[in-house]
């Protein structure tokens, strides 16, 4: 059962905003709201081209102005003990999802510490305020990543997730972890989304379609990691942020054990298509969609731009969830195919760059 939460008249706080889902949460929250604050908490690092965060968060205070809902934007790290307790003190959340994190497979293999320090450090500092500043219910991002090598499709919550093929995927585990520990603790509702190759328009530019586009644009090549056998559970962020939005509304339920002590009130759920795509039809969907958009010439030569190549450190030959509980204990299913998904992307990145 789920304990029920209203949104309106709340204060909400949402850390990795203007970040990719970050923003765009935000943006729906604005728009659907009708009273409450929400506050944008992130530390606009250059992990990735400063400027789109910028002009994600131009469209949320854009968005701000039109809506009831008030909105404030606060700049700083997780990682800053003091700062994130004065947050949470001054504004009091309700509700907190946290999407702030160092995301990536590949960048932790040259760069752990960023991880230790937003996936972990930070992570226990919302963790603590939590616990000092009492919350409704915390939503927070796990990944996909945490199966590893599993070979058992499609991935289930109920699978073992204990060897992680990637310091990122070792980080949201133990995210997880740290969760359940507080949930029983300190009887805190929490919720774990295990995100599935979240992609669209305004996106991260280290995710392949992105980095794949930028060099399509330029006359590059791109390369095709294990020789195109991949399957990946591809997400539009509209999918995304209908699910998350839901599950905001919806907290494990507390309950008291036969000990007198408290159950923790503590889920996971996967989040993802539950369609894998293979690989190659995925990138050759993007090319067309980039050619109709007026991004690739009409006689772009597809083949004389791939090469594929081996398997990467870290990452996994398929993705695929099994999202039944999610539609199962909050109604939602994915709804976009990846033709209409990376249309979108293919028309904001023609407006984006193309036409600046």
């Amino acid at each position: 059962m789920k304990a029920k939460i209203e949104l309106n008249n709340k204060t909400i706080l949402v850390t990795g905003s203007p970040g990719f889902i970050g923003a765009n949460l935000v943006l729906r929250l604005l728009r659907e709201l009708k009273a409450g604050t929400v506050i944008s908490f992130d530390s606009m690092n250059d992990y990735y081209d400063p400027a789109l965060k910028q002009y994600r968060l131009a469209l949320i205070e854009e968005a701000a102005k039109a809506s009831p809902v008030e909105h404030v934007f606060i700049q700083g790290n997780l990682a800053d003990k003091t700062l994130v307790d004065e947050v949470f003190s001054q504004y009091r959340p309700s509700v907190v999802v946290n999407l702030a994190a160092q995301a990536g497979v590949r960048y932790s293999i040259d760069h752990p510490e960023a991880y230790i320090e937003s996936n972990l450090v930070g992570f226990f500092n919302i963790l603590e305020a939590c616990r000092h500043y009492p919350v409704e219910h915390l939503v927070y991002a796990s990944s996909s990543s945490v199966y590893g090598g599993n070979k058992k499709v499609p991935f289930s919550v109920d699978d073992k997730v204990d060897n992680p093929v990637s310091l990122y995927a070792a980080t949201k585990k133990s995210n997880e972890l740290l969760a359940h520990s507080y949930s029983k603790l300190y009887n805190i509702p929490s919720t774990g989304l295990r995100f599935f190759t979240v992609y669209g328009p305004a996106g991260r530019p280290d995710m392949f379609y992105f980095s794949a586009t930028n060099t399509l644009s330029k006359g590059g090549t791109i390369k095709i990691f294990n020789y195109g056998n991949c399957r990946r559970d591809f997400t539009f962020i509209d999918d995304i942020v209908e699910g998350v939005y839901r599950v905001m509304q919806g907290a494990p339920e507390k309950a008291t054990g036969e000990d007198g002590l408290p159950l923790p009130p503590y889920a996971v759920y996967n989040i993802g298509g539950g369609q894998p795509e293979n690989l190659l039809d995925y990138i050759s969907t993007l090319q067309e969609e980039l050619v109709r958009a007026g991004v690739l010439p009409e006689d772009y030569d597809f083949e004389g731009h791939r090469e594929l190549v081996g398997m990467q450190p870290g990452d996994v030959p398929v993705t695929f969830a099994d999202s039944e509980a999610l539609e199962r204990d909050y109604g939602f299913t994915p709804k976009i195919d990846i033709r209409e998904g990376l249309s979108a992307f293919a028309e904001w990145y023609k407006a984006y760059y193309c036409n600046q």
